[in-house]
């Protein structure tokens, strides 16, 4: 019996060291055509590194394998690389000039599969046609030009909301303090919650989040004949429109409203400007009167610039071997675009780290959607831009500047933090509390 045992025993030694001389063959093989990458642990790649550390851990981690590396390098999950991408020209040549490749999802683990209906949705769908009817379903019925303007008594009623919650805590001679970031939130989902479904839901219903799933697909039954997507792919759609809708542009509103508070000359000013636009004893601002503010449009870009809402753009994956500065990406390959460094790179912005709105106001025609060069990522770019950038645009437009117009914001306690904290989205490690 020992015999035996010793006898497997050392087959299993011998035949796994064969396997580990052959898998760092291959590595070696092909770590010379792709981006350079750290050391790996045969079987687990860089698999093991990654998951042991907590998340603002690896952001760290990251940045210093970007200044080891460069802009490109490779990680392993277990024998797949995985090629991370922090620079500006090599994303525009990844995602403008090779677009059609670069343009598709890898496949998800199976929760994230369940959460996106088999990836029945348009951020992580497959580059295929279901993508495409996803995509035009929602550009044509819900962000067509039109149908934005037609939503304007919607905002109204969302901000109404919003002010209504916030003017209680102004208007008493005593000291009150708020963290603004729940008012946001609550503005938001009752805006999409009429934007998808018409229907204007009472407080007691917008606060409980963890039933919304089951009451809003209930509501599908009467769009049962019109629709064009399957049962499935609906409710997936309307689900990922408020996640994006809400998570995303709360977490932005709050970084604008936080640097506002943390520089009272920049809110003055925008108060003075918003004070030129709109007529004597207007109570609301119009969406009209938002394009005549160009100092509101620095001030929203300055902070999707210097605080993206996610730090990492959606996982790409290649459709065929393609080269990159030299180095090859494998098809197949999942590929990552690091957001944050392009908006902070000291090469592309002066100071990067400073709060300069002025920077978009000398440059009135900055292309968002970097068609012709990536300063900065906010909105994804190229196939899988999103496709409701101008809504999140106007929304972050319309909520700042009414907010300005009726209150006048200050800092309550020590200061404005600008620590973050990597939840679904880069959020404020502690909550701007006005």
């Amino acid at each position: 019996m020992g015999a035996c045992f010793f006898t497997l025993f050392i087959t299993f030694i011998f035949s796994t060291t064969l396997f580990v001389v052959a898998h760092n063959r291959y590595i070696k093989k092909r770590s010379h055509q792709l981006p350079p990458n750290p050391p790996t642990i045969p079987f687990f790649g860089n698999l093991l590194w990654l998951l042991v550390k907590p998340f603002s851990r690896v952001k760290a981690l990251s940045l210093s394998l970007h200044e080891i590396y460069g802009p490109i390098y490779t990680l392993y999950i277990g024998s797949k690389p995985l090629i991370v991408i922090a620079s500006h020209s090599l994303t525009h040549q990844a995602l403008i000039a090779n677009g059609a490749i670069f343009a598709d999802r890898p496949q998800e683990m199976a929760t994230d599969k369940f959460l996106s209906c088999d990836q029945h949705n348009i951020s992580s769908a497959f580059y295929s046609p279901t993508w495409l009817r996803l995509r035009r379903n929602l550009t044509y019925n819900i962000l067509h030009t039109s149908r934005i303007a037609s939503f304007v008594g919607a905002r109204k009623w969302a901000l109404d909301a919003l002010i209504n919650r916030l003017k209680p805590l102004s208007s008493s001679d005593e000291c009150h303090h708020t963290e603004i970031r729940d008012h946001i939130q609550h503005a938001l989902f009752s805006l999409f919650t009429f934007i998808c479904f018409g229907e204007k839901l009472e407080d007691m219903k917008i606060q409980a989040i963890k039933n919304l799933q089951r009451r809003l697909q209930s509501s599908f039954d009467k769009f049962k004949e019109n629709r064009k997507l399957e049962e499935k792919e609906t409710v997936t759609l309307c689900s990922e429109l408020f996640t994006g809708g809400i998570d995303t542009t709360s977490t932005a509103l709050e970084w604008i409203m936080a640097n506002l508070v943390k520089h009272p000359h920049i809110q003055d000013k925008l108060f003075k400007e918003i004070k030129r636009v709109v007529l004597d004893g207007e109570v609301r601002i119009k969406d009209e009167d938002l394009r005549n503010m160009p100092h509101l449009r620095a001030i929203i870009l300055e902070s999707l610039r210097r605080h993206p809402p996610s730090h990492f753009l959606i996982p790409h994956t290649v459709t065929k071997d393609v080269v990159l500065d030299g180095f090859l990406v494998p098809k197949n390959s999942i590929v990552i675009f690091r957001v944050v460094e392009m908006g902070r790179n000291p090469n592309v912005w002066e100071n990067p780290m400073e709060f300069k709105p002025e920077r978009f106001l000398n440059n009135g025609d900055f292309d968002i959607s970097g068609t012709k060069e990536i300063k900065m990522i906010p909105f994804r770019v190229g196939k899988r831009m999103c496709p409701a950038y101008r809504l999140a645009m106007l929304h972050f437009k319309y909520f700042v500047a009414n907010l300005v117009w009726h209150f006048n914001f200050k800092c309550f306690g020590g200061g404005v933090d600008l620590t973050e904290k990597h939840e679904f989205t880069a959020v404020m490690h502690n909550p701007l509390e006005v």
